[in-house]
């Protein structure tokens, strides 16, 4: 895979570090979790990592910590600024110990900064990026895509970039540096088409009222005799002619003209046929309409089976659908660690420890010690 022998430090946090550490374990870096959990469940996205608890709270942890990082690539921590300097474990020195290390700090707002110090969450950092306002129908007030935005576009996949750029560098210069990743930043940045497409025909009215905000009746979503929803996406006069041939309308109809009575007429013409039926009709032409599949379809849908969109993955609780890595590489291509086979606390611990020279009688002394954290004591 294509970042085989890379080595990277993740101190284990809510979503956006995990998803950022995900992104590297899949295309084959080898991500070690710092949890202060043994078992922590709460944390998903941990599959195909070696995980090691600690006490961070104990001097011996973070001498621990210290030396793993010396033969590191990358550190990933998700603190607000200080912490890891008040464990011993900032930046100054640890790039000190390894000045190769890429120290990456994903937090809400930044290392700087008014709000530097503050809680927060997606919703809070995608407010104020700006681009929250852009989201959300004319009636209603902005709304938040779930937490996609600030967590994962704008935070561990932009992170992950930083880390991937700063490494590039260091094939040059022979230096680590410090990625200082706020998902506030990440979020505008993902936003950027938004802010500089603005004079373009598609915007200039209020939110909920443009073309792809949900303001024509040509680019939204519809609910079928079924319950179930078409998505629309006919932008382009010669995909609406198209849209209207399907929906048995007249081709010649003018496409910006009588908005408020082409919605109308749209929702009750797609309420004539289930999903399915207007499925049967659109698939053979260019008209940009698709189902909106819902997470117990994906998988089995036809274009999705064909290009292994998703992996099955069962867990004790049953199956749970995981996406296969993206994009896909020709000669080196990803693995989901999703589907790694499950390890043992104490299997990794030797493996991790052992790498820095501790052997099965100190992590004894470890555990006994509560610098180790493991859920059942380590035989001899």
């Amino acid at each position: 895979m294509a970042l085989k022998g890379l080595k990277v430090i993740e101190f284990v946090g809510l979503a956006p570090g995990p998803f950022c550490g995900m992104l590297l374990a899949d295309f084959g870096a080898t991500v070690t979790r710092i949890d202060m959990n043994p078992r922590n469940s709460l944390d998903v996205l941990q599959g195909g990592k070696r995980s090691l608890a600690l006490n961070l709270k104990q001097p011996k942890a973070i001498n621990v910590v210290r030396s793993l990082c010396r033969s590191s690539d990358v550190l990933i921590e998700p603190f607000r600024p200080g912490v890891m300097e008040k464990f011993g474990l900032g930046p100054t020195v640890l790039l000190s110990d390894n000045p190769r290390l890429v120290y990456a700090r994903l937090t809400g707002f930044g290392q700087t900064g008014t709000h530097a110090a503050r809680a927060g969450h997606d919703l809070n950092y995608v407010a104020l990026s700006g681009v929250l306002s852009m989201l959300g129908r004319k009636e209603n007030k902005p709304t938040a895509p779930i937490n996609l935005l600030a967590d994962f576009a704008g935070g561990g996949l932009m992170c992950a970039f930083g880390i991937l750029a700063a490494l590039v560098e260091r094939h040059h210069s022979g230096k680590g540096q410090i990625v200082d990743h706020a998902m506030v930043e990440g979020a505008a940045y993902v936003g950027s088409w938004l802010y500089r497409s603005q004079s373009l025909p598609v915007w200039g009215k209020a939110r909920g009222e443009n073309i792809l905000d949900g303001g024509a009746h040509f680019y939204d979503t519809y609910e079928t005799k079924d319950g179930k929803f078409v998505s629309v996406g006919a932008i382009e006069n010669k995909f609406y002619r198209l849209l209207l041939e399907g929906l048995g309308l007249d081709p010649d109809l003018p496409q910006f003209e009588e908005e408020e009575q082409r919605r109308q007429l749209f929702e009750t013409t797609f309420r004539t046929k289930t999903r399915d039926e207007w499925m049967e009709i659109f698939n053979g032409k260019d008209a940009c309409v698709f189902p909106v599949l819902t997470p117990d379809e994906v998988e089995s849908y036809k274009h999705n089976r064909e290009r292994n969109v998703f992996v099955d993955y069962r867990q004790s609780e049953g199956d749970v659908l995981v996406p296969t890595p993206a994009p896909k590489l020709s000669r080196t291509p990803a693995r989901s660690g999703a589907t790694a086979v499950e390890r043992g606390e104490l299997e990794m611990a030797e493996e991790i420890l052992g790498e820095i020279g501790i052997d099965r009688e100190e992590l004894v002394k470890l555990y006994e010690d509560d610098i180790l954290l493991l859920s059942n004591r380590p035989k001899m």
